[in-house]
């Protein structure tokens, strides 16, 4: 049976990143029984707790040299893994296990990336150099597309999907095990209480942000919804949570356990409302139906609402509370349109980041179809 290798953000505890690797392993895994996934992670060990898969040590290079040399495909993606405004070792990382597998004869396929940026001019000519000899490109939206063109990346085919956590869908989702943990936290969770679910992270040293975030919890608080924090990245947006609520005058709850991926989609769930920063709590929320109002610290969050057909209420360099409050006011004041409506927005991406997987798949099989022998050369 055919391997394929899975290069990411994986095994840091960030749950962003696990659902999309949640998402491309239960795709794949769907579309081909059998297929062997290996996953390049920070803790195998864990990884290999919570996925039917085998690990390796993403940082041990006799580990990714094994795992990709004894693969059929490595899959690097999704998430935003080539860019480097967080530094250049993310992206030189990344780059080079790409770079092993084509020294190594593998094929490689890019899953629903989201490219840049990609600013230094070292970086922008390794993507050039490197990228250029992938076998397949997807990417999340139109303007990694763009981003890869204006680096003169234009060999490989390319096509833009939709980020993998979208092709999750709801009604596979047991909203009962986000209700208990809710429940469990202290939550009114009768028809009558609404809940709105936070999610934020540390940005940079700002801290005016947090203070915009408070006012509007307490505005929500005062009209009757109950303010639950939701940390996406166990522990670090959990300090950030506890330091928003600290501003707050209402009282709100923070969710101070590490949560599974399916944990947190049943918890998001259940919210009737989510503002967020972080883009996976935006995008779970979409595909549970929980309208998202998005506070931007990146590029990325501005393209994902811009899917929707929405624009992120205000940016985290410059939040305006007035913005933030007008975007929640627009879905609590007809809560039953902005949830249909977002139905019908979310269904085509749906389809599309579902493709991804079959995309991925045929180019595996034209890789082992090449390396068929000829019939009567055996």
């Amino acid at each position: 049976m055919a391997k394929v290798c899975i290069s990411g953000y994986y095994g840091f505890d960030n749950l962003g990143d696990e659902a999309v690797l949640f998402s491309i392993i239960k795709t794949l895994r769907d579309l081909r029984i059998g297929l062997r996934i290996e996953v390049l992670s920070h803790r195998p060990e864990a990884t290999e707790d919570v996925y039917p898969v085998t690990a390796a040590n993403r940082w041990k290079f006799k580990e990714v040299y094994r795992a990709i040399k004894e693969s059929d495909l490595l899959i690097s993606g999704g998430g935003s893994l080539l860019q480097d405004v967080t530094g250049t070792k993310s992206l030189l990382y990344y780059l080079g296990v790409i770079w092993l597998a084509q020294m190594l004869g593998k094929p490689v396929f890019f899953y629903a990336q989201g490219i840049g940026p990609v600013n230094t001019p070292l970086g922008r000519l390794l993507m050039r150099l490197i990228v250029n000899r992938v076998d397949y490109i997807t990417v999340r939206d139109e303007s990694s597309l763009l981003d890869l063109e204006e680096m003169k990346i234009t060999k490989p085919p390319m096509q833009v999907v939709a980020d993998p956590v979208l092709g999750l869908e709801q009604k596979f989702v047991d909203e009962s095990i986000g209700r208990k943990i809710l429940g469990e936290a202290g939550l009114d969770l009768s028809i009558e209480r609404k809940l709105v679910g936070i999610s934020v992270r540390e940005w940079q040293g700002l801290t005016e942000y947090k203070q915009v975030m408070a006012e509007v919890c307490d505005k929500l608080a005062r009209i009757g919804y109950q303010v639950v924090f939701l940390p996406m990245h166990y522990p670090d947006d959990l300090k950030t949570s506890e330091e928003v609520l600290a501003l707050m005058e209402q009282p709100g709850v923070v969710l101070t356990d590490k949560y599974s991926v399916v944990e947190m989609a049943s918890l998001i769930a259940n919210m009737d409302l989510l503002l967020g920063m972080r883009l996976h709590a935006l995008i779970l929320a979409a595909v549970m139906h929980v309208p998202p109002v998005a506070l931007s610290y990146d590029p990325k969050i501005d393209r994902f609402m811009g899917l929707l057909g929405k624009q992120a209420a205000t940016q985290v360099t410059a939040p305006a509370y007035e913005d933030l409050w007008r975007a929640v006011e627009e879905i609590i004041c007809e809560p039953w349109a902005a949830r249909e409506q977002l139905m019908r927005d979310v269904e085509p991406l749906r389809q599309r980041a579902q493709s991804t997987a079959a995309i991925a798949l045929q180019v595996l099989d034209q890789s082992l179809n090449r390396q068929k022998p000829v019939a009567g050369y055996l």
